[in-house]
């Protein structure tokens, strides 16, 4: 029993003190390193989120640089195009103004061609129709006072501040018998010898256009024709001193209207009937005819051409 060899008792195990003591040494390590990441990540996310805000930032700018080319410099070109135009225009239109005092007006009438497959209207000599006896002599009969009181006045002083459409001017005794008689021997419908002057045809008709005034007022429309621009002129000159008219009483809707064609006037009388307006066709003696149409309207007075107008016309011609 002697000889049995003890067996050594094993050494106790390590304390768990001493076995913790490494793996609390890695732990700072790996909470390093997590750290490191994390901050990595966080300055990589900004670094991309600085970058996109200046990417937008420079966006804005290239968008309002744009918008002020685009919109305010445009505008300020359009304003100055504008501006420059109503400087044009103002100029233009004084220069108009200007010019249009210095012209001898004269209305033009519409006028329409005819087709040449439309009958032609005959003519007749105004000598002809000097001889034809109109069939209204009795229209003016109930007037026969007012008109001779009326032609009287006119041969007295001429009243040169009368109201418009009144006559302003003196009638001879010859012009004023003209008169009564294309009112009451022919009763406004036929032709009268011309007096030898357009400016005393044209005092004798505004003599007529009174009286008519005072029995129609204004529901009547004083129509002349004339075959040329420089006849017309003188018509417009001698009714607008005769009567006290201005540029606006020669339109062509109110007041006296110019024709240069027959076909022109007939159109204009046809419509003023059919508004239920009286018109007033007045016929100058360069005129050697007159249209069979015109012979149907209520109030006509054409001056016939004594032979030394006949020569002067045709000397202009």
């Amino acid at each position: 029993m002697s000889d049995i060899t003890p067996i050594p008792e094993p050494e106790p195990a390590a304390t768990g003190s001493a076995a913790a003591e490494p793996i609390a040494s890695a732990q700072p390590a790996v909470h390093g390193e997590l750290l490191e990441l994390a901050l990595n990540d966080l300055r990589e996310r900004r670094a991309a989120l600085l970058s996109e805000i200046q990417a937008l930032e420079q966006r804005r700018k290239q968008l309002d640089a744009d918008l002020d080319g685009s919109l305010s410099g445009r505008a300020d070109g359009i304003a100055r195009r504008l501006k420059g135009f109503q400087d044009y225009l103002v100029v233009a239109l004084q220069d108009l103004a200007s010019q249009a005092e210095l012209m001898d007006l004269v209305v033009q009438p519409l006028q329409v061609q005819p087709s040449p497959l439309d009958p032609q209207p005959e003519a007749i000599p105004t000598a002809v129709v000097q001889q034809i006896a109109p069939a209204a002599a009795g229209q003016f009969s109930q007037d026969a006072e007012l008109i001779r009181d009326r032609l009287a006045s006119f041969q007295g002083q001429p009243d040169f501040y009368a109201d418009p459409w009144k006559l302003r001017r003196s009638l001879e005794p010859a012009a004023a018998g003209l008169l009564e008689d294309w009112f009451l021997n022919q009763g406004g419908r036929g032709a009268q010898a011309s007096t030898g002057s357009r400016n005393r045809n044209a005092l004798i008709t505004a003599g007529a256009v009174a009286i008519l005034g005072d029995l129609y007022g204004d529901r009547f429309q004083t129509l002349v024709l004339a075959g040329e621009p420089e006849r017309l002129g003188e018509w417009r000159r001698g009714l607008q001193d005769c009567l006290g008219l201005a540029r606006e009483d020669f339109g062509p809707n109110s007041g006296i209207v110019l024709f240069e064609r027959p076909d022109a006037l007939i159109e204009r009388a046809d419509r003023l009937e059919e508004r239920g307006e009286l018109p007033f066709i007045v016929i100058d003696a360069a005129e050697q005819v007159v249209d069979i149409p015109v012979l149907q309207f209520p109030l006509w007075l054409a001056f016939a051409a004594t032979a030394n107008e006949l020569a002067l016309e045709q000397d202009l011609s």
